[in-house]
């Protein structure tokens, strides 16, 4: 643990040299939140809480991308080489890479809160502890998934790929990007079965609704679960060289991570509520019909 508080402080400090770091992590979110809340809130303070969520969600995900593309990168330059002969395990360095992840979006989270509450007038909090959990266990979660990602590909290049074609279901298919009632009802099923969704609904339900931990007990175990399973699943799959040879069943095993959300998504499919909640809160949101136009 020493071992991953100290590479925790270095890969920090890399980070905040880094324009890249401070665009994506910082001043894309960031625009994100004025870009939904101006367009979909309309000064309505329960809609700024809805978008407020989707915008939370997309930047905890963020670390999904980041952390898979430097850990390439540092292999390829040789620099895991180098802490390898300090000697640091390969635990520390995937803890320290969760850790400083973790740190570094927290800021962020603050100051998208802040601005939804001082510039878009969100006047309730939600349940503030419910939202801090979920924020907690979505960014070491898809900070776990990104390392799997950066274990199993080879190169930039092949790590681009994958990122670009897991993002893209991410974003556009779990309600972070669309609220998930207005996608079409064949993906609103798709959609159980992925990470970011229950990162997304949780969000919102703590948000929305004011829910408790109680009530996004789902959300939590689904969370927590696929980041130890994604973990262990890197942890056994890193590699420090380039040159290093990936066990044959090496993509199985990180396919393996998803196992949580599996589980997760056929109990929802057959008995759970999940797109019955989604649509409640979403229609909450609506303004009602005037009475005189119904008649």
């Amino acid at each position: 643990m020493k071992h991953a508080g100290t590479l925790a402080k270095i890969r920090m400090r890399l980070a905040l040299r880094s324009k890249a770091f401070l665009f994506f992590s910082v001043i894309l979110p960031l625009g994100f939140l004025f870009f939904y809340a101006g367009v979909f809130g309309h000064g309505d303070p329960r809609k700024v809480a809805y978008v407020l969520a989707q915008v939370l969600s997309l930047t905890v995900m963020g670390s999904f991308w980041g952390l898979s593309a430097q850990l390439v990168i540092f292999r390829e330059q040789g620099i895991l080489r180098r802490f390898r002969l300090a000697p640091v395990g390969a635990a520390a360095m995937l803890a320290s890479s969760v850790m400083s992840n973790y740190v570094l979006v927290l800021p962020t989270v603050v100051m998208e809160f802040l601005i939804a509450h001082w510039v878009f007038g969100m006047t309730q909090w939600g349940n503030l502890l419910g939202a801090f959990v979920i924020v907690s266990l979505g960014g070491i979660t898809f900070s776990a998934l990104g390392l799997i990602v950066a274990s199993v590909t080879n190169n930039m290049q092949e790590t681009q790929v994958i990122n670009n074609a897991v993002w893209f279901c991410f974003l556009f298919m779990s309600g972070a990007a669309i609220p998930l009632p207005i996608l079409p009802s064949f993906i609103q099923r798709v959609a159980l079965f992925l990470p970011a969704t229950y990162l997304v609904t949780g969000l919102q339900s703590v948000l929305v609704r004011h829910a408790s931990l109680l009530n996004v007990t789902a959300d939590v175990i689904a969370l927590a679960g696929s980041f130890a399973v994604a973990f262990v699943i890197s942890w056994q799959l890193f590699r420090w060289e380039p040159e290093e040879r990936l066990p044959g069943r090496a993509k199985l095993w990180a396919a393996a991570a998803m196992i949580p959300f599996l589980l997760l998504g056929a109990w929802e499919s057959t008995r759970g509520d999940r797109r019955a909640e989604a649509n409640t809160i979403f229609e909450s949101l609506q303004p009602l019909a005037n009475p005189s136009q119904t008649k």
